[in-house]
């Protein structure tokens, strides 16, 4: 046997949830609820085929995108960025300057912003706050940073302020990490007023908050919410978002907007990672969204995943035991569910093979949750299956879980 040793942040890791069960989604009998992947209905290939056909049909072009790139990603992509974040309310910096290619760092998926985040930020023992529960892909690389990762009490409208400030107080925290809207894995949005409240707390209290927004133009219903960096006048929030649900998951492509320093900080991490994000990606989706593609192909999105969602509510209702609780979001991809009163013996990782047997797959609660609590819940994903294919899954899940009981 090899004599080697693993670094203390990787070393206890054994891989996402998600991922792990990857090779028993290729069976095409699994109904899968344990995903978060776009409907493949959504996914513009016709345009995006187009643009990068354009990239293409220029030589110059062409060449520039065979190239080694700026690893802060192509001036066309950060201006458009720059007048997508209009619409969430970005426009300053805390000083009042308006945002400009200096504030913007394009990204190898929305994902390495919280990994780059973490390496700017954090050493080994450092405490980050985390909704509890969260996105667990955040973690693990938590984990891989030998940091901490600890929860605040969420409430249906935000952060339980109150826990936030003592928790903020108590542990001098590097890192706040906040799903703004339609959280991973509860589909909560945490309101403009906690989102200003928020902002301000780690304003006064010097804490770098990490605000992730990957499903904020997937809104169903309601209305929308500024960002919470729009509330930064501190220059403490860094805005991530991605274009992975809302034009390509495999195009890898997602950006950061914050203070000039910390963007040339997480420049500098990403150099030594992957050097810069994909120029064909870039010069893709930069093409896509000057020819006003983005929002139309959002609007003709909607429809489909609201019927999903609004299909797989009453699949719940329908077939689900009393005991189990759960939620309508108002956008995003996701339904968090939880067991109480005799339920809450449930114990869903155990009950999982059991699903797996019924060709239904879904996401055990625990994984999101930084203590590894929440036996008793789960998450279950309605973008990426029919209404017909969510009726049956659904129904198969409940006779089970009522066999349970």
């Amino acid at each position: 046997m090899s004599n080697y040793t693993f670094s203390n942040g990787i070393a206890p890791m054994t891989g996402s949830a998600t991922r792990n069960i990857f090779s028993l989604l290729t069976r095409p009998e699994i109904i899968s609820f344990a995903g978060g992947n776009p409907a493949r209905d959504c996914l513009p290939t016709k345009e995006i085929g187009e643009c990068t056909a354009e990239v293409f049909a220029d030589d110059a072009t062409a060449k520039r995108c065979l190239q080694y790139g700026a690893t802060e990603g192509i001036p066309e992509l950060r201006e458009e960025i720059i007048r997508l974040a209009k619409d969430t309310g970005i426009v300053a910096n805390g000083d009042g300057s308006p945002i400009a290619h200096n504030n913007v760092q394009i990204l190898s998926g929305g994902s390495q912003g919280l990994d780059l985040l973490l390496k700017a930020f954090c050493n080994p023992g450092d405490v980050v706050l985390v909704e509890d529960p969260t996105f667990l892909g955040f973690l693990a690389t938590v984990q891989s940073y030998a940091a901490k990762a600890i929860g605040v009490k969420m409430e249906d409208d935000g952060f339980d302020l109150a826990d936030l400030e003592d928790k903020i107080k108590k542990h001098q925290p590097k890192l706040l990490y906040v799903i703004s809207a339609f959280s991973n894995p509860t589909g909560k949005t945490h309101s403009a007023a906690k989102r200003k409240a928020a902002a301000e707390l780690a304003g006064r209290y010097g804490v770098v908050v990490a605000e992730d927004d990957p499903y904020g133009k997937l809104r169903y219903s309601g209305t929308a919410v500024p960002a919470m960096k729009s509330f930064d006048t501190a220059d403490c929030v860094v805005y991530l978002s991605s274009f992975s649900k809302t034009i390509s998951p495999g195009m890898r492509c997602g950006f950061a907007i914050g203070q000039a320093d910390i963007i040339r900080k997480m420049a500098i991490g990403k150099q030594g990672t992957d050097l810069h994000t994909s120029n064909l990606s870039m010069m893709a989706i930069a093409k896509y969204l000057q020819k006003g593609y983005f929002y139309p192909n959002i609007e003709k999105s909607i429809p489909i995943y609201r019927q999903r969602k609004d299909a797989m509510v009453a699949a719940l209702q329908k077939y689900m035991p009393e005991e189990f609780q759960f939620n309508n979001p108002e956008g995003g991809l996701f339904i968090w569910g939880e067991f109480i009163g005799k339920g809450s013996k449930i114990n869903t990782a155990e009950v999982f093979p059991k699903a797996i047997e019924r060709n239904v797959a879904y996401i055990q609660g625990s994984v999101f949750y930084a203590d590894g609590s929440g036996p008793n819940t789960l998450r279950l994903n309605f973008s990426n299956e029919s209404p017909e294919r969510i009726d049956q899954g659904i129904k198969a899940l409940g006779e089970l879980f009522k066999e349970e009981l």
